[in-house]
């Protein structure tokens, strides 16, 4: 859908473009509806502009360029933040958030995934949950419900932060440094979006395959 496309909504919010950005993160991170937003490929291509200088922030009656490390901070800290919200959303609301039933934004096989997810990787999970679309938006509401205790999910979650937050915008603004990309910028984002989909992927036809196997031992 053309307007879930990282550049569409980016311009959407016109002057405020990095503000805008970061309540995506927020509302991805941490409200349970915001699973199917383009977290990854959004960090990229923000990247990509402040490199072209193309996100700047008013101020009185002129404007500056955002600076990458503003951008970093106030991204970073908008995924804590939502990562804090999902936590505290699963440890208030237990398993009745997981347990509601099918609706066009909420599927039991998300919760499938992340349960399955969580199970494989432990507490390692807060840390590489937000580079899988999905279960960055799942997996702290698991570990709230789940009761880790809140300083070892902090302690791992600010990993998680500051390595995907910071990570891949950076990757975007020093990509965007060279020609080549700053030329071709929608042919890098369509690459990205879709390596940004393959843990997703393998991780869903683990998830098959292990269905397929114990319905085989059953």
């Amino acid at each position: 859908m053309d307007w879930l496309r990282p550049e569409t909504l980016i311009a959407s919010f016109g002057a405020f473009a990095m503000i805008g950005v970061c309540l995506i993160v927020f509302i991805e991170t941490g409200l349970l509806v915001g699973f199917f937003l383009p977290g990854d490929s959004l960090l990229f291509v923000t990247g990509l502009m402040i490199a072209a200088g193309a996100i700047q922030f008013p101020l009185g009656d002129s404007s500056f360029v955002v600076p990458i490390w503003l951008a970093c901070l106030m991204i970073s800290l908008a995924a804590w933040l939502g990562d804090q919200t999902g936590y505290l959303i699963g440890r208030k609301s237990g398993p009745a958030i997981f347990n509601k039933p099918d609706s066009k934004l909420f599927s039991h096989d998300n919760v499938a995934r992340t349960n399955s997810f969580f199970e494989r990787y432990g507490a390692r999970a807060i840390i590489l949950a937000h580079f899988v679309p999905v279960m960055r938006t799942f997996v702290p509401v698991a570990a709230g419900i789940g009761e880790m205790p809140y300083r070892k999910f902090l302690r791992y979650n600010f990993i998680g932060v500051i390595g995907w937050g910071t990570g891949v915008t950076l990757m975007g603004f020093f990509l965007g440094k060279i020609p080549f990309v700053a030329e071709h910028v929608e042919y890098f984002t369509i690459g990205f979006v879709i390596i940004s989909t393959i843990p997703i992927a393998l991780e869903v036809l683990r998830a098959r395959r292990e269905h397929k196997t114990e319905q085989i031992i059953s």
